[in-house]
């Protein structure tokens, strides 16, 4: 008769022991990114550079860039940030970068928008280095559909180690029970017994939102069979052609009226219209009411940046049930969805890993190494 307890205990181990590593570059990675906007200023930005004072001037902010960077007068995305002691923008497809996957020009201004503080391109400092190992191994979208099907794999390590320890009936109490042990083998066991336990909920959760983000048309694919059609936001056609001038309303005006379109909301990201008129429009994203994710919500505002007109709204709250799992799978995983709790318990998850990695390469090191010398010379 099959044992399924010993088999179950022998993928676990051998998973382990192949994939155990890699998880651990995921998870310590994934524990760094939870504080990604705090750790980044702390390491590049001054604290005496930053203005508390003054109100965010995107105008400002616009002008500055247009006249430091005149090549790039494309669209520049401007994050309207919780604290708002400093402007971050970003430039989408620089010339210079266009040879690499992804690497926009990331730009960050004072708050008055007067003054350039930093600039860098994605990818060449430390926070986007680690974000670009984290989510792809350093191999653009190959690294990312190889990770999303090892987080698979990951996902059964995970379970196999739950259905290895799962006690017989009636013996649930000595089973979690901390046992005293002479053996180093024994304590390893119940040290990785007990941290795996622990952890086993947070650890299923980041993976199964890891692999959905790695592997969006896979579980697009599977959530329309389930849930229905995935609900999308349609860009206004330009009315214009080439005929339109270069007047363009101001991105704080743009980000007024997209509030005020959306009553309660908060905004989130301001994307200013091209020079030439493609795009014509802003389009202001803003978190609503129920929007899981403070920094990337999913309520749009589309505006005509020559009249100021409200071309077209793409509203959260009257999104189908396809697209709401979706919105939420990037606040589940970065651990936002929670604030500071959610983080804090995210970050302690992915040191797990770490240990756990630890204490069972050692355990395993530990009784080769007694059948070592077991065996005859």
């Amino acid at each position: 008769m099959l044992n399924w307890r010993k088999l179950h205990r022998r993928i676990h181990k051998w998973l382990g022991l192949s994939l155990g590593l890699l998880f651990c570059v995921i998870a310590l990675t994934g524990s760094l990114l939870v504080f990604y906007d705090e750790l980044d200023q702390s390491l590049n930005i001054s604290h005496s550079k930053l203005q508390s004072n003054a109100s965010p001037n995107f105008s400002n902010a616009l002008n500055t860039l247009r006249k430091q960077y005149p090549d790039k007068q494309g669209s520049w995305r401007f994050e309207v940030t919780a604290n708002a002691e400093l402007i971050p923008a970003r430039y989408y497809n620089p010339p210079e970068t266009q040879h690499l996957e992804f690497a926009p020009l990331m730009v960050w201004l004072s708050r008055d928008g007067n003054t350039i503080l930093r600039h860098d391109y994605w990818g060449q400092y430390l926070m986007t280095w680690l974000y670009n190992l984290h989510f792809t191994l350093l191999l653009g979208n190959t690294g990312t559909w190889l990770l999303g099907y090892a987080g698979l794999a990951i996902l059964y390590l995970l379970f196999s180690g739950l259905f290895a320890w799962w006690p017989k009936r009636g013996q649930w109490q000595r089973q979690i029970k901390f046992k005293k042990r002479p053996s180093p083998i024994g304590r390893l066991y119940d040290w990785h017994k007990l941290l795996g336990l622990i952890f086993i909920i947070p650890l299923v959760i980041l993976s199964v939102t890891g692999v959905m983000l790695a592997l969006p048309k896979e579980s697009t694919a599977i959530l329309i069979k389930i849930t229905g059609p995935i609900d999308t936001a349609e860009a206004p056609v330009n009315p214009y052609g080439t005929d339109a001038d270069n007047t363009i309303i101001e991105p704080n005006t743009a980000l007024s009226l997209a509030l005020n379109t959306l009553p309660n909301s908060r905004g989130a990201w301001i994307e200013t219209p091209a020079t030439n008129g493609n795009p014509f429009y802003y389009r202001v994203r803003v978190q609503t009411k129920g929007d899981p994710s403070r920094r990337f919500p999913h309520s749009y505002v589309y505006i005509d940046g020559h009249t100021g007109e409200i071309s077209e709204v793409f509203d959260y709250q009257k999104q189908g049930t396809s697209t709401t799992i979706l919105n939420w799978l990037h606040p589940i995983h970065d651990g936002s969805f929670l604030n500071l709790t959610g983080r804090i318990t995210w970050l302690f998850s992915g040191l797990a890993v770490g240990v756990l990695f630890i204490l069972g390469a050692m355990r395993w090191f530990i009784r080769n190494q007694h059948k070592g010398k077991k065996s005859p010379s």
